[in-house]
């Protein structure tokens, strides 16, 4: 167990009992209980499953366990996550309620558990998502990935896509949004330069096409007037989808507690919509391959809580 814990720091005890009462640890091919004395020599069997609590060679703090506050069950349902996985990048089907980033009160983010799932290369985040939104999120798995990634989203020429279901009507069924965002506002050029001279921030250009794939107006009083819509952002700046569907649109994404309004509907859809998920995912991401230089396309599922909900009203997934 002591040689377990200096090499697989986030294996716990009983978790490491479990490994070796199935057989799943040997050494030099035999079964072991966990207390054996280890010699030079000894050939140390370890299944896959344990390698994402392995130590990651050179950094002495993961010892500690400061990469994050996660077991190896959550590494296996987060590996079976993986949509793409190559020698360059690796993308997850993120699930709503886990953090892209880690940081102060934030026990599990996805960068953490990433970087613990592929111990021998250096995993990095290239682009977010809200820790409230589902789907396609694509981490670089070395230095050189991580720059010519970063570089393809923040030139814009990496597309993204989103789907969503609103509370409310549109009145255009597509269109662009161009305004500008700061601390929960949207604002027009004008505003914006009034809003910097007044608080000192200065507000950021936010851009969204969108499109209306399907909608119910309410009129029979069943559900109530909900869209589904295609968000395609040119720019990404926090909150910026939730903010133009509430701000702009006029009809929040459903299961936004920060910029939405609770509404009454039939009971089916009242079932669905409980709890804090935002029906908010990222469909399809559109890059640039790092290494090849190839166009990749990766694609989402509907979570089943979107899928429900979309499929009692008639919508399709794009």
């Amino acid at each position: 167990m002591r040689w377990f814990s200096r090499h697989y720091p986030r294996l716990s005890q009983g978790e490491f009992r479990k490994l070796c009462r199935t057989g799943q640890i040997r050494v030099n091919a035999g079964r072991v209980r966990g207390g054996e004395i280890l010699h030079a020599n000894d050939m140390i069997r370890v299944p896959p499953v344990a390698q994402g609590a392995a130590l990651k060679p050179g950094n002495e703090k993961s010892r500690t366990g400061s990469g994050g506050n996660f077991s190896l069950a959550d590494l296996e349902k987060l590996r079976q996550r993986i949509i793409h996985d190559d020698d360059d990048i690796v993308v997850f089907n993120k699930p709503a309620g886990l953090a892209s980033q880690g940081g102060t009160g934030i026990s599990k983010s996805l960068d953490k558990m990433a970087a613990a799932l592929f111990p021998h290369s250096t995993v990095l985040l290239v682009h977010r998502l809200d820790r409230e939104t589902s789907g396609a999120i694509v981490l670089a798995k070395n230095q050189s990935a991580a720059q010519i990634l970063s570089g393809q989203f923040q030139s814009k020429t990496a597309g993204k896509e989103y789907l969503a279901l609103l509370s409310g009507s549109v009145g255009k069924k597509r269109g662009t949004i161009d305004n500008f965002v700061s601390k929960g506002h949207v604002m027009d050029a004008e505003e914006a330069e009034i809003f910097k001279a007044q608080t000192g921030f200065k507000p950021h250009r936010a851009v969204t096409r969108y499109k209306i794939l399907g909608e119910v107006t309410g009129e029979n009083g069943k559900f109530g007037a909900l869209s589904w819509v295609q968000f395609m952002p040119d720019t990404g700046r926090t909150h910026q989808l939730r903010m133009h569907a509430a701000l702009s649109l006029g009809a929040p994404i459903v299961g936004d507690r920060l910029y939405g309004r609770p509404r009454k509907t039939d009971n089916r859809l009242k079932t669905m919509m409980e709890g804090d998920r935002l029906f908010l995912l990222s469909h399809r991401l559109a890059f640039r391959h790092p290494r090849t230089g190839k166009n990749v396309t990766i694609r989402a599922p509907l979570p089943e809580f979107m899928k429900s909900a979309t499929a009692l009203l008639g919508f399709e997934e794009s």
